[in-house]
């Protein structure tokens, strides 16, 4: 059924019909469905427990909300345009059902406005549960495995350089530990939107003697936002949201990185086991590790995707609008569905890969990475100053490095001859000493600092981190309780109703 406007034209044009309402009804049904009964529900509810609405009333629309949930399948409606959008499809099957008059009086003292955003809160709550329940996986299998690997030699990079030694468990404490900080920023973003707007209205609430926080308890929010002019105009729920899922994906690219550099050939610290390895279609000797590309570029679509929803809020007026809801909120789970991906596969490759130790000890010969264990042992053995023997320390690494020496069994002569020219005298250091100092084994135990590779900081770091683990699982399931325990009272009290029909 079309409608004919004021001015004679038909309402809808068919081109709005096809590139603006069919995609927003399409996407209410696959994404809002069981929001949309929630919402009714918990709103027919309020309306009877305030005596806005007669009970004998409420348990009719009741029954004919239950009818249609059972008789209508969204997935098999196809838009034609007779309704306008899916909220009016399901008045317009209680009306049929009901009677205008009747039908009417479920939609008392609510809008589309508030409605639609606390349909996105409820899609963007269930989302961003999953997400971190993920996200907490992987941060246990980073922990796992950096426990398994906390003694495990590798070679850090600054600047694209071999660097210092230090462990693989020390590597991976770092990532878990910018992850644990991601968690908690999206944590912090789904307590902003854990506040319903249900009640606002169109934007300044009702005269009717409605109970905001009884919908919002039966709908399993934590409150209801207080201000009703923001809760249908600001958009800091969405912007706090993929803010925090932008930043963490970023971060995530960055070992994603490294471990795409770590697996080549001319590094070779990594080894990416053959569940995760494809063959060349046309070179037998390749392993190509492309998963991690796969994890590279997918990380880099979540934070396009993330950052999408920033700037399409941008410039936007402090109002009701349509930039922040049906066709942006989908682009916006597109952000979560690739972000699943990344998380779980990343966690997958994880607990896969290991270090070649033979690589990393030819690395760590080749680049003489230990020196600067020599330059401070030589400050406190020697008494000399760090710039002194700084110096001392950067000709034996060039001399050991300009014959591709290995400066535990070929530095110990330069050593000797460099700080005899420094100092004027021979050092105390003997042969032996020497390489011990230099080894890597030696620069990981003595970095036994806070925040160290050394064992004993490892396991209080780990420790630590397993702590902040635990207590964002017990807040999950904290809320998670809440919620289970909104929709059972939701359903009794709206059966109650029914039973009195």
């Amino acid at each position: 059924m079309t409608e004919v406007t004021s001015d004679g034209s038909v309402f809808p044009d068919p081109t709005y019909k096809e590139t603006v309402l069919r995609p927003l009804f399409d996407g209410a049904k696959t994404h809002h469905v069981d929001g949309f009964r929630r919402i009714d529900r918990a709103h027919l509810v309020m309306l009877v427990e305030t005596g806005i609405l007669p009970r004998d009333d409420a348990g009719r629309i009741a029954q004919a909300l239950e009818a249609i949930d059972r008789e209508i399948d969204p997935a098999q409606l196809t838009y034609t345009g007779e309704v306008e959008d899916f909220f009016f499809l399901i008045e317009a099957e209680l009306k049929r059902r009901l009677g205008p008059d009747l039908a009417g009086r479920l939609h008392t003292a609510r809008s589309r406005n508030d409605i639609d955003h606390t349909l996105f809160k409820l899609a963007l709550k269930q989302r961003t549960d999953v997400l971190l329940s993920r996200a907490r996986k992987l941060a246990a299998t980073l922990l796992d495995v950096a426990e398994r690997e906390k003694s495990t030699l590798i070679v850090a990079y600054t600047h694209g350089q071999p660097a210092q030694p230090t462990t693989f468990g020390h590597y991976l404490c770092a990532v878990a530990e910018v992850l644990l900080r991601d968690i908690e920023r999206i944590a912090a973003a789904r307590t902003v939107i854990d506040k319903s707007p249900m009640g606002a209205a169109a934007i300044t609430t009702s005269g009717f003697p409605i109970d905001r926080a009884r919908v919002a308890a039966l709908l399993g929010f934590a409150g209801p936002l207080r201000n009703s002019y923001g809760c249908i105009a600001s958009v800091d729920y969405i912007t706090g949201l993929y803010g925090a899922m932008e930043l963490m994906f970023l971060h995530l690219g960055r070992p994603i990185q490294d471990f795409q550099v770590w697996s080549s050939f001319e590094v070779g610290q990594l080894y990416v086991p053959n569940a995760f390895v494809q063959i060349s279609s046309i070179m037998p000797q390749k392993r190509n590790p492309v998963p991690i590309e796969h994890l590279r570029h997918l990380a880099s679509q979540t934070v396009g995707r993330a950052r999408t929803m920033l700037d399409v809020m941008h410039n936007t007026p402090f109002t009701d609008m349509n930039d922040s809801e049906g066709e942006t909120q989908q682009i916006g789970y597109e952000a979560f569905n690739s972000a699943l991906r990344v998380i779980d596969l990343l966690t997958s490759l994880v607990g896969g890969i290991r270090i070649d130790a033979a690589n990393v000890a030819r690395n760590t010969r080749r680049s003489c990475i230990t020196i600067t264990e020599l330059a401070d042992s030589l400050v406190r053995r020697e008494g000399l100053s760090f710039r002194q023997a700084h110096e001392i320390a950067a000709e034996v690494a060039k001399r050991v490095v300009a014959v591709q020496g290995d400066l535990g069994t070929d530095g110990y002569g330069p050593f000797v001859e460099a700080f005899q020219k420094s100092v004027g005298r021979s050092p105390a250091v003997d042969a032996a000493t020497f390489a011990k100092l230099v080894s890597p084994e030696h620069f990981v135990a003595v970095r036994n600092r806070f925040g160290g590779p050394a064992p004993a900081s490892m396991d209080a770091a780990i420790s630590d981190y397993r702590g902040q683990l635990d207590a964002f699982d017990a807040e999950a399931y904290r809320i998670a309780a809440r919620e289970v325990a909104a929709a059972a009272e939701l359903d009794r009290s709206f059966r109650s109703l029914m039973g009195d029909a």
